[in-house]
Order: structure tokens, then sequence, then C-alpha cells
């Protein structure tokens, strides 16, 4: 072949190849371009009309809305001297006590001191926030059910409570929502799948999943077993979406499920453990953008939230579902969400359950679930 037709073949194939490329091109621009729109559009809203001149987000629900919104914020790249945020850490920064706790009152202790955590942690610069995170994180494990200084979470690791975190209440009953915002707050202070925290927590989450076998052998493991989660076993056992008729078992739901495997993973579980292929299998089974699966519009930019942490701890850009669809999780995402933003940028779900009616609450949710398809 001379010179001059492979240099014509060769230009050819560019060109075929450059034209092959182009769609895709841009389909993945107008994808960023909506994204950075909607994430504009929703700061702009919470700026504007979301947050209060003491610098809070819903301040009646304590610190924690305002912690979660600046923490979804500070994760699309603001400083922590934005007006908005320094204003929103100022406020949270009163809630700060002397046993390392991050709280309002005696409700939501171990909640509010972990999202508390996060937003402290995504700001902190020049170790400014060390200390206290240092005397938070000490205050979290604490409040964990299992071998601990505080009599009331003492326990033996047979006992359906051990390794959970519940709201911080007296005596309250450990839960998976819980104990998937302990374990964000103990990843995002540097605890890896080796602290003994993080895998006593592990025992609970797997007590949690609808899946019968050594990790799990509470009366609800095989009633069901269909690898997904559930809100506690503890207690009597209880999942939002119900109690099956006819097993008795606790009804698995989408939320849940992907709280679930995001906290297997945090805990060191790789794709090949049989509670995480039991847990891919339910997703791939249920792989919805519409609904909460399991429990309909009921949390459902909270199921956006924990959707997104999962799909992203698997590292997995395509997820394939279980009639074999690849899915653009990212970019489905994002569609979905810009679907549902309202006209001053914020979101609200006409479901108010779980105070998603709160267009601060449900706008940071939908901010976070963005955050973990920022490239």
């Amino acid at each position: 072949m001379n010179l001059h037709r492979r240099s014509l073949i060769i230009g050819a194939l560019a060109a075929f190849l450059f034209a092959a490329f182009q769609p895709c091109a841009r389909a993945a621009d107008e994808t960023a371009k909506k994204y950075e729109q909607m994430v504009d559009r929703a700061i702009a809203f919470l700026a504007t009309k979301g947050q209060a001149d003491d610098g809070s987000f819903s301040s009646n629900q304590g610190p924690a809305v305002t912690a979660l919104v600046t923490t979804a914020v500070l994760r699309h790249g603001r400083s922590p001297e934005d007006p908005l945020i320094a204003k929103a850490i100022k406020f949270v920064e009163k809630f700060v006590h002397s046993d390392g706790g991050i709280y309002e009152g005696a409700y939501n202790r171990n909640y509010e001191t972990c999202v508390a955590m996060m937003m402290f942690q995504e700001s902190n610069r020049n170790g400014r926030y060390d200390p206290l995170l240092k005397k938070a994180e000490a205050y979290v494990k604490a409040n964990q059910w299992g071998p601990t200084h505080v009599k009331e979470r003492e326990i033996a690791v047979s006992d359906v409570k051990f390794g959970g975190a519940g709201y911080g209440r007296n005596n309250d009953r450990p839960d998976l929502s819980n104990t998937s915002f302990f374990l964000d707050a103990l990843k995002a202070v540097g605890n890896d799948y080796n602290s003994e925290a993080v895998q006593r927590a592990l025992v609970f989450v797997s007590r949690c999943q609808n899946l019968e076998g050594p990790d799990n052998t509470t009366p609800f493991a095989a009633k069901i077993n269909d690898g997904g989660f559930y809100y506690t076993p503890a207690a009597g056992g209880n999942s939002q979406a119900g109690q099956d008729e006819a097993t008795g078992g606790l009804r698995s739901y989408a939320s849940m499920t992907y709280a679930g495997l995001k906290s297997m993973i945090y805990a060191g579980l790789t794709p090949n453990d049989d509670r995480v292929k039991a847990a891919i299998t339910w997703v791939k089974k249920h792989y919805d953008l519409n609904s909460n699966p399991g429990l309909g519009d009921k949390g459902l930019y909270y199921y956006y939230m924990t959707f997104a942490k999962a799909l992203a701890a698997l590292r997995q850009d395509k997820f394939t579902d279980d009639k074999g669809i690849e899915h653009d999780w990212c970019k489905e995402l994002i569609d979905a969400l810009a679907a549902r933003q309202r006209d001053d940028g914020a979101w609200v779900n006409s479901n108010s359950l779980w105070l998603e009616g709160d267009a601060n609450l449900t706008t940071g949710y939908a901010l976070l679930a963005l955050s973990y398809c920022k490239k």
C-alpha cells in the first residue's frame, strides 16, 4: 500500500470515528450543562429564600438540616468563606457541647452530631476543626450499641441491637438509617473498614438484610430472603414498607437497600461477598428513578441520596439491571432531578412524610445526590 493511499484510509477512519463520537460528546456536554444549571439554581434558592438571617436552614429542626444543606453546598465546590457557608457554620457551632456532641436537646443527639461532623469535615481547612471532630467522633462511637463506656449502650454481640446507631435518645433502638449516617460520619473523619466501630456497625447492618445466613440469624432473615434491606430488626422489627402478611417478614425497600449496600462497601465487603451479591440482585430487580421502590413517593429525595452514594461506592459508571439494560445512572439521576426541580430552584416532595415537604431538606438531599455524579 503506497503512502498516499494509506494516508487517505487513515484520514477516512479518523473522520468516521470523529463523527461517531460527536453525538456522545454533545450528549455529555448537554448533561454537564444541565447539571451545572441545576446546582446553581438550587444554591441560589438556598441563599435567597432558604437561609434565615441567623444562617440556619429550617432551624425548627435543630442543627441537622442546616448541617446537611451546608455539606451539600460545600461538596459542590463552594468555599467555607462563602457567605452562605460561613453563616451556616456559625449557626451550627452554637450546638457544640463539652461532651463532644453537636445537638439540640435530647431528642436527636447522635443523628445531629453525625450530620454536623460531615459538614465540619467538608469545611475543615488547615486542621481548624480537628479538635472538634476528634471529640465528636468519640461521642458518636460511645453512642453505638456494643462495648462502650455508656452503660445504657453496653450489650453483647448476640443482641440484635449490637453495632447499630439510633437517634441518640435515651434507650432508643438503633436503625439502618442512623447507622448509615454514622458510617458516613466515621468515613468522613478517616475511619476505614479496619475501624472497630465500622466492623461493629457491619454486624448490625447485616442483620437488617432479608438474607438468611451466618451473618443474620434474626427471626426475620429467612421469611422474605430477597436480599433487600429494611429499617431495623430491633425492638420487634420495623420496615417502613410494612410487614408481609403471608410470612410475617419485614418488606425490603429501596432507600434502605441502597443504604445497606453502601454501608457494607464502606465496611470493606466486596462484590464477591454473598451479602453484597444479594443486595445488588435486589437493586437490579428494582432499579427505578421514578419512585422509591417499595415505598412509592415516600422518602423519594432521601432515596435519591442513598441511591447515588451506593452506586458511587460501587465505582460503576454504568449499572446493568436484571433485564440486561445498561443504565448510565448519573445521567438518569440528573435527568430525573431536572424534571422535578421547581422554577425557584428548589425540590419538594408532594408527599411530605419524613419532612420532605421542607424545601431546604429536600434540596439538600438532591444536591448531595448530585454531588456523587460530579466528575
